[in-house]
C-alpha cells in the first residue's frame, strides 16, 4: 500500500475499532432527536406546505450527523496523537502534506458517510423514503462531510489538549450546527434572523442537502453548492498549509 492509503486504511480502523461508540450512540442520539421533536410538532407545524415536520426534520437529522461526526472524527484524531506522543509516527514517515490530508479528511468523510446511512436507514421507520434528486443528496453529503473533516483538522492542530478541543466544538460546530435550520424552516424566523442564518455556511449545507429529498428549499441549490464548495476551498487550503508548516506537530 502506498502511504497514504496505509494512513487512511489505519483512521479507518481507528474509528471503526470502537464503532459502538463512533457510529451507534451518534445514530441513537439523532433517532431521539426524531422522536421527541416529531412526536410533539409533528401534528402542529407544517413546512412547504403540506410536508409533514417529521419528514422535514429526517434530512435535517441526517446531514447534522454527517457534519458533526466527520468534524470530531478528524480533530479527534489529531489531539489524541498529539497528546499520547503517536504523532512522532507519522512524522518519520516520508508522507508529503497532501498524503496526511487525503487521509484524515478521506477518513472522515467515511464516518460522517456511514453515520448519515445508518440514522436515514432508521428513521425509515418513521417517515416513507423520498428522494427527489438524489445527485443533490450525495453531492452536499460529500462537499459537508469533506468540509468538516478539513475545520476538524485545522481544530486538531491547534488544540494541545482535550478541553481546547471541546470549547472548538461547543461554541463553534454546535452552535452553527443547531442555528442552521435543522429543526425548522429559516422562513418561520423574524427578517433580521433570517438574514443572519444566510452566514452562516451550515444552513446551505443543511439547505441544498434538503432539496435533494423534497425538491424544495429556502435558497437555490446552486447558491447553496456555491457557498459550500467555496468554503470547503478555503478551509482545505488552509489545513493543507498548516500541515505543510508543520503547524503545533513539529516542534
Amino acid at each position: 500500500m502506498q502511504g497514504w492509503q496505509s494512513l487512511f486504511y489505519k483512521e479507518i480502523l481507528r474509528f471503526w475499532k470502537v464503532s459502538f461508540q463512533t457510529v451507534a450512540a451518534p445514530v441513537l442520539t439523532a433517532v431521539l432527536y426524531l422522536l421527541i421533536f416529531g412526536h410533539v410538532l409533528d401534528g402542529h407545524v407544517k413546512v412547504y406546505g403540506s410536508l409533514s415536520y417529521t419528514a422535514f426534520l429526517v434530512p435535517g437529522l441526517v446531514m447534522m450527523s454527517v457534519l458533526q461526526n466527520a468534524f470530531a472524527n478528524s480533530s479527534s484524531s489529531l489531539v489524541q496523537s498529539k497528546i499520547m506522543g503517536s504523532v512522532v509516527f507519522i512524522l518519520l514517515t516520508p508522507l508529503s502534506h497532501w498524503a496526511w490530508f487525503v487521509a484524515f479528511v478521506g477518513a472522515s468523510v467515511v464516518r460522517g458517510l456511514v453515520v448519515g446511512l445508518g440514522v436515514y436507514i432508521v428513521t425509515l421507520f418513521f417517515t416513507p423514503p423520498v428522494a427527489v434528486a438524489p445527485l443533490w443528496i450525495i453531492a452536499f453529503a460529500f462537499l459537508g462531510a469533506a468540509l468538516l473533516g478539513s475545520l476538524g483538522l485545522i481544530a486538531g492542530l491547534w488544540a494541545d489538549k482535550f478541553d481546547q478541543m471541546a470549547a472548538f466544538q461547543n461554541f463553534l460546530i454546535m452552535p452553527m450546527t443547531f442555528l442552521s435550520g435543522v429543526f425548522y424552516s429559516i422562513h418561520s424566523l423574524p427578517p433580521f434572523w433570517q438574514q443572519v442564518s444566510h452566514f452562516n455556511p451550515f444552513f446551505y449545507m443543511i439547505d441544498g442537502f434538503r432539496y435533494g429529498f423534497f425538491g424544495l428549499s429556502d435558497v437555490s441549490p446552486w447558491t447553496s453548492l456555491a457557498i459550500v464548495g467555496g468554503a470547503w476551498l478555503v478551509v482545505s487550503a488552509l489545513a493543507v498549509q498548516l500541515l505543510r508548516t508543520g503547524y503545533k506537530i513539529r516542534h
